[in-house]
């Protein structure tokens, strides 16, 4: 199973778009915060495609909530937006919550720096920013899930 997570498009749909096209085999697109128009237009855009969407603080008039918990091929994944759990500080918060709720992986944005690491039994992601990088290029995040285990990468795109 192949989940494509991506955060703070900040009105940037063109390049969501371009990303689940690149992807016709995902079975979830995650979006992490800061761009609910964006994907609105992009649930539009493809309307048999699976999104997923927790509130970020830049969504400031969204009715969504600001995290979630998808179950899949025997996996529990936690996403979040990360501005209530301090992660531009770090991520103690953050794991302990994902933990709380048994995840097996933890995924947020709001930093806009890409993440891709195994820590205390957890798999964290933060995909970056596909819109406004503040460490390189901008990027998105993959996880296929397999009966051999999880595989994470971070992918970049060219500006």
């Amino acid at each position: 199973m192949r989940i494509v997570i991506f955060s703070d498009s900040h009105n940037h749909c063109s390049l969501l778009k371009n990303i689940v096209a690149t992807h016709p085999d995902a079975e979830y697109f995650i979006h992490l915060g800061d761009g609910e128009r964006d994907l609105q237009s992009l649930a539009g855009a493809f309307p048999r495609k699976r999104f997923l969407f927790a509130r970020g603080n830049r969504d400031q008039l969204s009715q969504k909530p600001a995290e979630g918990v998808l179950e899949c091929s025997g996996k529990r994944i936690f996403y979040t937006h990360g501005q209530y759990y301090g992660v531009k500080c770090n991520l103690h918060k953050l794991i302990a919550r994902a933990k709380e709720v048994s995840a097996d992986i933890a995924l947020f944005g709001h930093t806009h720096q890409a993440l891709d690491t195994y820590e205390h039994g957890l798999y964290i992601m933060n995909p970056g920013s596909v819109a406004l990088p503040r460490d390189c290029e901008p990027s998105y995040g993959v996880i296929d899930i397999t009966p051999a285990g999880v595989a994470t990468h971070i992918a970049r795109m060219k500006e």
